[in-house]
């Protein structure tokens, strides 16, 4: 019985993933509003019995989708300080960020964010996700107090989906480990800065 079970289990999972990477794969070239339940099952390679039995709406994917997304950032996010108790940047790795492997998994999703308005709103749910675990798992981090936590979350938040952003409009050029080693190094960095022209500004 739970042989059958977990081969049902299987089954479901892989239609439903199949049915996932149908919508993803249509959004690519079409309108989210014009992709009908046919084009998906027909993608998929399923009738639409099946998609009737784990979905009513088309809509239902998709909050799937980003729902499952939505999860995987939370731990790439948190895996640098899973864990621990204080995190240390001269001792933290690049190895340990995973968040552009998480970007590099699901590439054809935030890309579309940026060219379908569906998936537009995402850009702001994923910089309030960063910022919220800014605020809520680091906060004890700071030892400046003149920063305002929130407003430091902010900054980190989008700064980081500033650095994906580019990655993404340049077309993934780089690797998830080369991005991790340079947002590893911007952190660590002097943040002082010199401004061109300012020795004859005056002239």
């Amino acid at each position: 019985m739970s042989i059958n079970n977990d081969y049902i289990d299987r089954r479901v999972v892989k239609s439903k993933r199949a049915m996932k990477d149908a919508l993803i794969s249509l959004m690519e070239t079409k309108d989210f509003k014009t992709i009908s339940v046919s084009d998906i099952v027909r993608s998929a390679d399923l009738n639409r019995g099946t998609f009737y039995k784990h979905y009513q709406y088309k809509e239902d994917i998709l909050k799937e989708i980003i729902e499952e997304i939505t999860e995987d950032l939370f731990e790439s996010y948190r895996t640098p300080y899973k864990g621990k108790n204080i995190l240390e940047l001269n001792e933290l790795t690049s190895s340990a960020i995973k968040i552009f492997d998480h970007v590099s998994k699901y590439a054809t999703f935030y890309t579309l964010i940026f060219q379908t308005e569906t998936l537009s709103d995402f850009q702001h749910k994923f910089c309030a996700i960063i910022k919220d675990l800014a605020i809520n798992d680091l906060h004890d981090q700071i030892s400046n107090p003149k920063i305002n936590r929130e407003l430091q979350a902010s900054y980190q938040a989008y700064a980081i989906f500033g650095l994906i952003n580019e990655w993404i409009n340049g077309g993934f050029k780089y690797s998830p480990t080369f991005m991790a080693e340079q947002l590893l190094e911007i952190v660590k960095n002097d943040r002082s800065v010199v401004i061109k022209g300012s020795e004859d500004s005056s002239s």
